[in-house]
């Protein structure tokens, strides 16, 4: 097997091309790491979800990491790791575009509000609904690739 280090550039079409991956976040210096589905666009990852534990953390401590792959056989796959920042993207005035391009992006996906539990009728315009929309700003991006020699 060759390993071999994926430019900027591949990395980016992978995260592109996928919309599951897994999210770590961490809290007074425990890690926690979740399954989530997202929208790649503009240098964010855009997800939703519901409130809990993971929203939670990432609201104490926006440092994440996200990783995505792509798994062909056992000895042939690319993995990408992302670094980034937390960003909710609250239904308050100064945020409604943001939250719209969100709901555009993830909303072009059959059932893209499965893994958040509840489905939004419309795009969400009260403060108090359990949805939580968030974008993870990429600050630093790494890939490798696996291939048969």
């Amino acid at each position: 097997m060759i390993i071999r280090t994926l430019s900027t550039l591949e990395c980016t079409k992978l995260l592109a091309a996928n919309r599951f991956a897994r999210l770590a976040c961490a809290k007074d210096g425990q890690p926690y790491i979740v399954p989530f589905y997202y929208a790649h666009a503009d240098n964010h990852l855009y997800a939703f979800s519901m409130l809990g534990k993971k929203v939670n953390w990432m609201r104490s401590n926006p440092l994440v990491s996200v990783q995505v792959d792509e798994i062909v056989t056992g000895r042939r796959w690319k993995s990408v790791v992302v670094n980034g920042r937390y960003e909710e993207l609250p239904d308050r005035i100064g945020h409604k575009a943001q939250r719209d391009h969100a709901w555009a992006l993830l909303s072009k996906h059959a059932d893209w509000w499965e893994p958040g539990a509840l489905k939004p009728g419309t795009p969400p315009v009260e403060d108090d609904l359990p949805h939580v929309f968030f974008r993870i700003f990429i600050t630093e991006v790494s890939g490798r690739e696996a291939l048969e020699s």
